[in-house]
């Protein structure tokens, strides 16, 4: 999705090159609506270049650092020798990340039944809101439909986001489970195993990590935890199972954990 604003000095662009000539190259900014820049020959590469096309090519993709920009003149200055690998590697997927997310915008609109000016509306929406429009899905993977709570989203929009976003980024994160064996004689023993399962859901405050309590059968429960890495899921598992036994045990009840591992995914 091309922005209509303008880039900042130092910030770093993918660049469509439209024109090779003696001096340099000129280039169309792929993330911005019709904004070109120039690639002075001094800024090609470090040290002395003769020819301009031994080094670039009309149809490259490249990676370059905004120098000077004058609005007035509608002129950004570019650098190519001024970016290095890592920093090229790093914007490049980055631009391609903003891609899936207006894809996958696109998908979810379709699927909740609104048309295409909402895609782009929404996009920006999510990238002022999360800093791009890719970490608005990131987000809604772990998070679901409480990542844009303080969004005023249309809920099947919502919905269809989070779907969306379960489908493609699910290998993003670790997946990893439990059962907590639930067992009371007290006559409101119904309530406290239910206080008890509501615990270990709510026993953790973190976007980055999901929490799922489901009934396997009598006395067994599942707690489910999906988060970025194994050693945070372990420790959020671990902390949901002892919230729930705490309850119950409370109650004169008493849990039992049995660690599970249901998959890991990197």
């Amino acid at each position: 999705m091309k922005s209509n604003d303008w880039p900042e000095v130092g910030d770093y662009v993918v660049c469509n090159v439209t024109n090779v000539t003696d001096f340099g190259a000129y280039v169309e900014l792929e993330e911005f609506k019709e904004k070109e820049g120039f690639i002075h020959i001094s800024e090609i590469k470090a040290g002395w270049v003769k020819y301009v096309r031994d080094y670039i090519r009309e149809g490259q993709k490249v990676v370059c650092k905004v120098l000077n920009i004058d609005r007035n003149r509608g002129h950004i200055d570019l650098s190519l020798k001024d970016v290095n690998e890592h920093q090229k590697r790093t914007k490049v997927q980055l631009w391609k990340n903003e891609q899936k997310a207006e894809k996958w915008i696109q998908i979810a609109a379709e699927a909740a039944g609104f048309d295409e000016k909402m895609v782009e509306g929404l996009y920006y929406d999510f990238a002022s809101e999360f800093g791009s429009a890719y970490t608005a899905f990131e987000e809604a993977a772990i998070a679901g439909e409480s990542a844009f709570e303080k969004m005023t989203v249309n809920p099947k929009m919502i919905e269809a986001i989070v779907n969306v976003a379960r489908e493609n980024i699910k290998d993003a994160f670790v997946e990893i489970a439990g059962y907590i064996d639930l067992t009371t004689t007290s006559p409101e023993g119904i309530e406290d195993i239910r206080e008890s399962l509501k615990a270990a859901a709510d026993s953790v405050d973190d976007n980055e990590v999901r929490v799922e309590v489901t009934y396997v059968g009598s006395p067994r429960y599942r707690i489910k935890v999906v988060a970025p890495d194994y050693k945070k899921a372990e420790a959020v598992l671990k902390k949901a199972s002892n919230a729930s036994i705490k309850v119950i045990t409370d109650k004169g009840g008493e849990g039992i954990f049995n660690r599970h591992i249901e998959s890991v995914k990197s």
